[in-house]
């Protein structure tokens, strides 16, 4: 489909399968999938794999003697947050950008008012009366310290939300507004939430409301539960179907030393396969002339701007475009354009390069049961999985095909499965919703 077709709107269907008397599919009424809008310039970023949490951000020299000696691939970072306890000499953007470089991904951690029944003694606390603006508040207040470290949307950004006292009168329906006003504040920014709780506390609450029709539920869990078994499954107080689909982290050991390459850091320890920081990676052009900057990964959209040969770009992902020479892929700039691969001095001229992402713009799955994923792009394709209701749906792009309900665009995901769009919160259930590109 051209790009200017795709800027057309589908009409429902719903009053013709009422006349049928086919009961039209409804996807949840309000809030627990509150759709994330993305700015051009985003994307989000998945891994699985370990990785280590200590309060003060390391040394680059530090992790350059635990990079491939170690276990771990990636580290967390106290980005902000009244109750943050350690100073963060080393974090800045170019620190940011130097560890990512370096091959570590990031885990951005936000330390944040906590409930009022906290077992600990964090100054800055909520209660139930103040959570939704101290959620709201530190939230927008993530965003802007998120950005100003190059972290881009698309990120995911944890908040840190420390075990307290469940008995406590209030105290659960205050954790409970927190969080989603915190979802709802990074969503408005196009940032995926997340959030690090005890497995007896906070995960066991925001499980218990996770169907909720009146608040919004969070893109990612991070579990504390120091028993020693790094696995994303079969905890406790939340079920294997609650945040199913790249989602999920865990913290497993505790406070303790490990050396590599001779340094020693104290640290936590952690396995995730969820979301992450994105921050965009420099390579050169390598045309012969100026580069032209598209609007979508294809010579078909219209060019945008330009780039000198040889000079620097800053990629965020790259994405399935039409073929220029050898390569289909095409990379989406920190300006929001695309430029094909071809050009550009990533490691691969043919596919894919490895650390960059594939391009992803995820939604939440908006009902409560299953969706079928299928082999195309409509019903009479061969189903080939489900996603949990509140899974996210991790779109890679959009095309045409069996109508549903109100639309029929469907998403490919990253991965090649697709799924209708009808169930997905993004901005529209009836039409396509940027910035996602076309499938080719």
């Amino acid at each position: 489909m051209s790009p200017a077709r795709r800027v057309a709107a589908w009409t429902t269907a719903a009053l013709a399968a009422l006349a049928m008397g086919v009961a039209s599919p409804t996807p949840a009424a309000a809030d627990p999938s509150t759709p994330a809008t993305y700015p051009a310039a985003s994307s989000a970023t998945r891994v699985s794999a370990l990785f280590f949490d200590t309060c003060t951000a390391p040394s680059l020299t530090g992790l350059a003697a635990w990079k491939g000696r170690s276990p771990y691939a990636g580290v967390n970072i106290y980005f902000g947050g009244r109750n943050r306890a350690c100073t963060q000499p080393n974090l800045t953007a170019a620190w940011v950008r130097s560890a990512t470089a370096g091959g570590w991904f990031l885990v951005p951690t936000y330390m944040g008012d906590q409930p009022f029944c906290i077992f600990g003694t964090k100054t800055y606390r909520f209660t139930a009366a103040t959570a939704a603006a101290r959620g709201a508040a530190d939230g927008a207040d993530a965003v802007a310290k998120a950005r100003a470290l190059g972290l881009l949307p698309g990120s995911a950004l944890y908040a840190d939300v420390e075990h307290y006292d469940r008995a406590a009168a209030g105290c659960t329906t205050a954790v409970r507004t927190y969080v989603s006003e915190w979802t709802r504040a990074l969503h408005r920014s196009g940032y995926l939430a997340g959030v690090y709780a005890h497995q007896d506390s906070g995960v066991r609450d925001l499980a218990a409301s996770y169907l909720s029709t009146t608040l919004a539920r969070p893109d990612a869990i991070w579990m504390a539960r120091w028993d020693n078994v790094a696995t994303t499954v079969n905890w406790p107080t939340a079920g294997n179907g609650l945040w199913a689909e790249w989602q999920r982290a865990k913290q497993y050991r505790g406070d303790h030393n490990e050396t590599w390459g001779g340094v020693t850091m104290n640290i936590d320890s952690d396995i995730i396969r969820g979301p992450v920081a994105t921050v965009a990676r420099p390579y050169r052009v390598t045309s012969s002339g100026s580069l032209n900057v598209r609007s979508g990964p294809s010579s078909a959209y219209p060019i945008i701007g330009s780039l000198a040969s040889g000079s620097t770009v800053s990629v965020i992902c790259q994405a399935r475009g039409q073929l220029v020479g050898t390569t289909s892929v095409w990379d989406r700039i920190s300006t929001g354009g695309y430029v094909s691969d071809r050009y550009v001095s990533t490691p691969s001229t043919t596919t894919f390069s490895a650390p960059l992402q594939r391009c992803s713009y995820p939604g939440q799955i908006t009902i409560g049961t299953p969706v079928n994923t299928r082999t195309g792009p409509g019903t009479t394709y061969a189903v080939n999985g489900s996603l949990q209701g509140g899974a996210l749906a991790y779109v890679a792009c959009q095309k045409a095909g069996t109508l549903v309900a109100s639309t029929r665009v469907w998403n490919q995901l990253v991965g090649g499965r697709w799924v209708s769009d009808y169930y997905v919160s993004n901005m529209s259930n009836t039409t396509y919703s940027a910035p996602v590109p076309g499938c080719p």
